[in-house]
């Protein structure tokens, strides 16, 4: 008969039934976490809140030197090992010639302060200045009297101060003030009647007779070039201006330039001329 079987299976199920549910709740599925009702909006937002850092506090160098009277005398790094901060009064006095400096730079560049001029028309054909700026220093050093040329050969007279002249005069400088013996001037080359334009007369030239250190000494082109203890520095000043010119003429070139250096920057297809 077929309901007796029925019967037993039956009963196994029932009985195997509770073993099942044991298995379920020992699974290695993770349970649902038990809802509290304590995870609320505001002990969230708690939580964030302690996760943040806390501020700095402000130092006690800053605050020391904030009450600090300006007129002090800063200490020294023998009695504080940290630099003390500069009073606002530093600040404001660096920040005002940075102003002006910036107010006089032409073409560009801070190193190089004068005042632009413009157009300067020549007074015979082929000389004249597109774009003329009047140069007072370069690199810190004085113009005397200021020049007149235009951006290129300010730009090259400013290169070979800081990367010719000063390092040549580092021993004896600093070089605070050059002597412009010769800068714009609508003529010929060496003044010969019937001759090319020179460079001057296009402003791509400046001549130069003697350098002033800081201590007051004067060293002189025409001089300084046949004493052995100024020939060494006026040589090597004279020999890095190669190249950052077109053209560098000195005493040993010709009589012409004697006592005096001229640079320009005239563009030759075989290269710089350097004499």
């Amino acid at each position: 008969m077929i309901w007796p079987r029925a019967s037993a299976i039956v009963a196994l199920a029932l009985w195997a039934f509770p073993l099942a549910a044991e298995a379920l709740d020992a699974s290695l599925r993770p349970q649902p976490r038990p809802d509290t009702g304590t995870a609320t909006a505001a002990n969230l937002l708690v939580t964030v809140a302690r996760m943040r850092p806390n501020l700095r506090p402000v130092s006690e160098q800053i605050l020391d030197a904030a009450a600090r009277p300006e007129q002090l005398a800063l200490s020294s790094p023998d009695t504080s090992a940290r630099p003390w901060p500069r009073p606002p009064s530093i600040e404001n006095k660096a920040m005002a010639k940075r102003k002006m400096r910036r107010k006089g730079a032409v073409c560009g560049d801070l190193k190089i302060q004068g005042e632009t001029v413009g157009h300067v028309p020549g007074r015979i054909k082929a000389c004249g200045i597109r774009d003329a700026v009047r140069v007072n220093t370069v690199a810190g050093v004085r113009l005397n009297p200021p020049a007149l040329m235009n951006c290129k050969t300010a730009s090259a007279l400013r290169e070979w101060t800081e990367l010719g002249l000063k390092p040549a005069f580092r021993q004896r400088g600093p070089v605070v003030e050059m002597k412009v013996a010769a800068h714009y001037a609508c003529r010929t080359r060496n003044n010969k009647r019937g001759g090319r334009i020179s460079e001057h007369g296009k402003g791509n030239a400046i001549d130069l007779s003697a350098f002033t250190m800081m201590d007051g000494e004067v060293i002189t082109v025409l001089k300084g070039w046949g004493q052995g203890t100024t020939l060494k520095p006026l040589r090597k000043a004279y020999t890095r201006a190669c190249g950052t010119f077109g053209t560098t003429l000195g005493p040993a070139s010709d009589r012409y330039h004697r006592d005096h250096f001229h640079f320009d920057t005239a563009s030759y297809r075989s290269g710089p001329y350097c004499r």
